[in-house]
């Protein structure tokens, strides 16, 4: 490759500027290039619509994509879980780096953890997935609490509670650490109150298919758990035939036999938004070695949740 500086494709929003910024510099590190941001705005960014009425999958996506087809861009940085599960035939994911913390937070008033929320409490979150499993737990164990759908960018987010509109709301823990501002969150929500999103904390890094000396080096930047990982999260979405802003929750973890990880446990849930009807399910098996394995864990686990009526649960289907 030559020393001409790499451009990398990202949104412009505060997140995606930072965590492009910090793949730039991995890239520079591993081939001494110098990167340059390139800043493209998206129909997700400009539309004012909940991302449930916009279709969700791909919003934020499409036009990084376009800009790397035309060669406007070298590459494009993508948080993992906007990406459509289909990869377009002319452009590869050359890398996928250590994931971040996949578990959702909450920021609330007076440093207010879930659990101790008062009575009525408003929490804000843009996910349904987000609001299916909260209400799903605040039923289960006597909480009083209203979801309420918003948009908007972590500092528009945050803003609500401060202003006292909202008691609370839900964010994904990756994004607070990636801008310096995991300081502001009251509670870790664990994965066994509410699952991630596929894919959520993890970074895609995309470039043209016929560029094979730049997927190469991008490669040294990829994590093989993570790649197996969210491969088997993102193969149950799309087996599920869900869009990324359905209720559908996933997360795939290694667990540790002795000193080495011998088992990959992925587990799955499925919902109404007012938290009423859900189907949660999880399977363990070898960490897979091979993208297909990788593939099959998750198929197989999307296979038994609709034998148990997931599909009816997840309101409008991505087509």
């Amino acid at each position: 490759m030559s020393d001409k500086a790499l451009r990398l494709g990202t949104r412009r929003s505060k997140l995606a500027m930072a965590q492009s910024g910090q793949v730039a510099e991995a890239v520079r590190r591993v081939t001494g290039r110098p990167v340059e941001l390139v800043e493209i705005t998206t129909y997700g960014d400009t539309s004012r619509e909940h991302l449930a009425q916009i279709g969700g999958t791909g919003v934020f996506v499409t036009a990084l994509r376009d800009a790397l087809t035309r060669g406007e861009v070298d590459f494009a940085v993508h948080s993992l879980k906007d990406l459509p599960t289909a990869e377009p035939e002319d452009l590869v994911l050359a890398a996928l780096p250590v994931r971040e913390d996949p578990r959702d937070v909450l920021v609330a008033r007076d440093d207010l953890k879930f659990t101790d929320l008062p009575r009525g409490a408003r929490i804000g979150t843009g996910s349904p997935r987000r609001m299916a499993q909260l209400n799903a737990y605040a039923r289960a164990h006597g909480l009083d609490i209203e979801t309420v759908p918003i948009r908007g960018n972590v500092d528009t987010r945050i803003r609500y509670v401060r202003d006292g509109e909202l008691d609370a709301v839900v964010l994904a823990a990756a994004g607070l650490h990636r801008i310096g501002r995991i300081e502001e969150v009251t509670d870790f929500l664990s994965v066994d109150t509410v699952l991630p999103a596929p894919g959520q904390g993890a970074l895609a890094i995309e470039c043209a298919a016929q560029r094979a000396d730049l997927i190469a080096a991008l490669g040294e930047l990829d994590d093989p758990f993570t790649r197996a990982a969210v491969t088997a999260e993102r193969s149950l979405l799309a087996a599920l035939e869900a869009g990324c802003s359905a209720p559908v929750g996933a997360l795939a973890d290694l667990l540790e036999g002795g000193q080495f990880v011998k088992e990959m446990r992925l587990r799955a849930v499925v919902g109404t938004t007012d938290g009423t009807r859900m189907v949660q399910l999880s399977t363990t098996g070898p960490v897979p070695q091979t993208h297909e394995s990788a593939l099959a864990l998750g198929s197989e686990l999307a296979a038994e949740m609709l034998a148990q009526g997931a599909a009816g649960l997840m309101g409008e289907r991505a087509h």
